[in-house]
């Protein structure tokens, strides 16, 4: 049994798919790497000290404490990262779990509100209706949850596959478009759509795509006071597909940029009344990161966002 957790332990590349990590993170990996380090550190003692001391056990000692020394770090450091990976991974595997179990009594509930609303169980008083609705929306709410963190937890386990077909950026934004226009309308905003003749097809995951433009847009929509103006742009820069949407909302505070695609994250302007679970962004960014785009920000309190993504054309 101690053998064969001993070659268990050797085999780096199955260590880090336990926890969950890539290879440069995982704590096997890096004890590797520190033992290289070590190796390196005491040959350097050794031929520094055989240059300026004469006695060769002063050597030996000098190269033994100081293996020994690193050899301890080394170790301390390696349990400690160990024990963060594995924390890490309990972690999303809890929430998945229990993101799972949830999804299930969250859709029921919905149903059952739909039932009571539509009046196929008997009439309901005005009181009544209206508490119905305010269940029904924050069920809706936490579904939303749910289903972020689901895919969070997806993400970060690298279990969701990219399913590539050639596409139609320009399509997926004009659908998602007049899919929000009633919600834009209810907000008094406008929203202004721009695209370059002949735009060349990408080879990406088209719902995995459309999850980042509908959380821009969205956002855009959301952090916007009395009215404003949404601008979307959609062109070709080099061997990019590049999208640009501009919003006149509140903006982001310069202190909280930088930690904006941050998991649950939310700036204190983006709080003030709106919900969100501060997944959307980090989402994005994941999404984005995994295709080979970019995506980035300019911001300024009170004066609006521009997001901007990149996605490769070949």
């Amino acid at each position: 049994m101690n053998l064969k957790k001993i070659l268990d332990q050797l085999d780096i590349p199955a260590q880090c798919r336990r926890h969950k990590i890539p290879l440069w993170q995982c704590p096997q990996f890096l004890f590797l790497i520190m033992g290289l380090v070590i190796i390196g550190s005491a040959i350097t003692a050794y031929l520094i000290g055989t240059r300026y001391i004469e006695d060769p056990e002063i050597i030996a000692l000098i190269v033994l404490v100081l293996s020994s020394v690193l050899f301890i770090f080394t170790y301390i450091i390696n349990i400690s990262f160990e024990r963060l990976a594995e924390v890490s991974r309990l972690k999303s595997e809890f929430i998945r779990i229990v993101s799972h179990q949830l999804r299930s009594p969250l859709t029921n509930v919905s149903w059952a509100i739909d039932i009571l609303l539509s009046g196929a169980l008997g009439g309901l008083m005005k009181e009544q209706v209206e508490y119905f609705r305010i269940l029904k929306e924050n069920n809706a709410r936490m579904r939303e949850l749910v289903k972020d963190l689901l895919l969070v937890s997806r993400l970060e386990e690298g279990a969701l596959p990219i399913r590539r077909e050639r596409i139609s950026l320009k399509n997926i934004i004009k659908n998602l478009v007049s899919k929000f226009l009633p919600f834009a309308r209810a907000s008094n905003v406008k929203i202004k759509f721009e695209s370059e003749k002949d735009l060349p097809e990408i080879f990406v995951d088209p719902h995995q795509v459309e999850i980042v433009v509908e959380t821009l847009l969205d956002n855009a929509i959301r952090y916007i006071e009395k009215g404003g103006l949404i601008e979307i742009c959609l062109g070709k820069k080099e061997e990019n597909i590049f999208f640009k949407i501009k919003d006149t909302g509140v903006g982001i505070p310069q202190e909280d940029q930088k930690y904006i695609f941050q998991k649950f994250f939310r700036s204190k302007t983006t709080q003030r009344g709106v919900a969100g679970s501060g997944l959307g962004l980090f989402i994005s960014k994941s999404i984005i990161d995994r295709m080979g785009g970019k995506i980035w920000f300019e911001s300024e309190e009170g004066r609006g966002t521009t997001f901007y993504f990149t996605l490769p054309i070949k």
